[in-house]
């Protein structure tokens, strides 16, 4: 921690011991939730931030994504709400936690549940960021829950149709990745939403970055604040994340992918990254003919179909996600350009914030745009004291962009070569790339606009809003049912598996082994391949055994 540069009053860092959960004054039952989670111990940002907040401060953490920062302000929450029920015995809304999109309060929300699992008779929370009729989630709110999570938009509205009343009662509020909320265009709606809150109370901000839009929020919610800025870089150290470079053209990328997931040469749960939603779409389909399932994120997708593939990701269901990070994500300002032809929503954000849980490895199968949309991205894995990889597919037109996001993170780092190359043989695989080139071609435009028509159809019929209507109108639905098949791409079931003839002398040895090892959830990142006999068994954990094996 370096002291801050603002007149504010800042925390320096010290060479004192860490300090253990159970040494910050926290109640018994939230320690037990904290040794059920399987943390071990603070990290630096919650060792500072918990006293702080616990003494009524009001702070500004500044810390990178995966530092704990939605620990560092809900656990004392927590802590507050439970010391202030023994001396109040009414019930009444103490804290309002917000966030810019659905996908982050639903992981908050999950959080708070976890933290008070010892203590969920005492500490009530709702998350109202979900698009239902405010009618729907008006008895949740008479219930007067200890904690509101949700998003500024739908909390002022809640606010305006006077289904919550915070004047008196609120004493916290929390505004997470507060770097995003007036990009996300919520600039209006906080200023607004302020005025509903009563003159003193604590205010805690969290964010990735000390951007513009953050200072000029720290004067808005902020009194005097503790600003906690940790020094670091916006991502993992390289003896934590290895970056690996992968030169291919358009035409290549997709027979190295097969490849790679094919033949279990990546280990560990994936996100595959693309710069646009078709994109998302022509690649699920490609790797789907070789019986590779993925789920698929973008911001076009109800808010209710992105927890549920995050969730899915996050508990196993699927190994592989494939996301489009547009430009529009990191600039949301330009969501509502006249010219765009598709409406996305503003409260969903691939790259930013979302908790993918023990990512193993990040694929840029589109090279990012920036070094903004490059940190994101390979921020996914990592995270914590876990190891991860990014592996990025580099075209000859992409180098320069190459070229400057090394140039940015020496300077971060200050270490040189932070880019390793994956030399990748395609001589060696020419089986594959044949049946890739025919995968490939097999995905047509006209494909994937009807995979995306698919997907929407089947949201209507599982909208929990128009359930009502199809009651009313069963012939609607019954069209719906029966809508002419799709033009959809044709799978052969022979794909699915490589045949021997194949796989190259190399990697016969790793080929044979996979047909006789299930594969297993492995949260320890690796690209390269698992060794099978006792010989390769000493290398198992070297990420370049791959490199090694192709090596004549």
């Amino acid at each position: 921690m370096t002291p801050s540069n603002l007149d504010e009053h800042s925390e320096e860092e010290t060479e004192e011991k860490i300090k253990q959960f159970h040494e910050l004054g926290l109640d018994d039952r939230i320690l037990k939730a904290i040794a059920k989670l399987g943390w071990l111990e603070p990290t630096l940002i919650q060792e500072k931030t918990i006293p702080l907040i616990l003494n009524g401060k009001d702070v500004l953490i500044r810390a990178r994504t995966g530092s704990g920062k939605t620990g560092a302000f809900v656990i004392p929450l927590i802590q507050k709400i439970l010391s202030n029920k023994e001396i109040h015995q009414h019930q009444q809304i103490s804290g309002l936690i917000l966030s810019p999109s659905k996908e982050l309060c639903k992981q908050i929300h999950e959080v708070c549940t976890n933290l008070t699992i010892k203590c969920s008779r005492d500490i009530k929370f709702v998350d109202i960021s979900a698009q239902l009729d405010l009618v729907t989630q008006q008895p949740l709110l008479i219930e007067k829950p200890d904690i509101i999570i949700g998003t500024p938009g739908r909390v002022l509205q809640h606010l305006k149709a006077k289904n919550l009343y915070l004047k008196k009662t609120i004493e916290t509020l929390i505004i997470d990745e507060a770097d995003l909320i007036f990009s996300f265009g919520y600039e209006n709606e906080i200023k607004a939403l302020l005025s509903y809150l009563p003159i003193v109370y604590q205010a805690i901000l969290a964010s990735a970055t000390l951007s513009e839009d953050v200072l000029s929020l720290k004067k808005l919610v902020l009194h005097n604040p503790a600003i906690l800025k940790l020094e670091e870089p916006p991502l993992a150290p390289p003896s934590q994340l290895t970056h690996y470079t992968l030169t291919a053209e358009e035409n290549d990328k997709a027979t190295i992918l097969y490849t790679l997931l094919k033949l279990s040469l990546i280990r560990g749960k994936c996100i595959i990254f693309v710069n646009t939603v078709d994109r998302c779409y022509k690649l699920k389909l490609f790797l789907e003919q070789f019986g590779i399932p993925t789920c698929v994120l973008n911001s076009e997708l109800p808010a209710s179909s992105r927890c549920r593939a995050v969730t899915q990701f996050n508990t196993g269901t699927y190994d592989i996600i494939i996301a489009s990070d547009e430009k529009a994500l990191d600039e949301p300002h330009t969501t509502n350009q006249k010219n765009g032809k598709r409406r996305k929503d503003k409260e969903s954000g691939v790259s930013r914030g979302i908790d993918f849980q023990f990512v193993s490895n990040v694929i840029n199968f589109d090279f990012p745009l920036d070094i903004n949309a490059y940190i994101h991205r390979a921020g996914r894995t990592a995270r914590g004291k876990n190891e991860g990889t990014a592996l990025s597919f580099v075209a000859v037109r992409e180098r320069p962009m190459l070229n400057e996001i090394e140039e940015e993170l020496k300077k971060l780092y200050d270490q040189e070569n932070l880019f390793k190359t994956y030399q990748f043989k395609l001589s060696e695989v020419e089986g594959f790339r044949y049946r890739a080139r025919d995968a490939w071609k097999a995905v047509t435009r006209i494909a994937v606009r009807e995979a995306r028509l698919k997907e929407i159809k089947q949201e209507v019929l599982n909208c929990d809003k128009l359930k009502s209507y199809f009651e009313d109108n069963p012939k609607d639905l019954q069209s719906l049912r029966q809508d002419k098949a799709l033009h959809t791409v044709r799978l052969q079931p022979h794909l699915r598996d490589v045949p021997e003839y194949i796989v190259p002398s190399s990697l016969k040895m790793i080929a044979s082994g996979i047909r006789h090892n299930k594969r297993k959830f492995n949260r320890k990142a690796s690209i390269g391949t698992s060794a099978v006999k006792s010989k390769y068994q000493a290398r198992a954990n070297n990420p370049l055994i791959a490199l090694k094996l192709f090596k004549k």
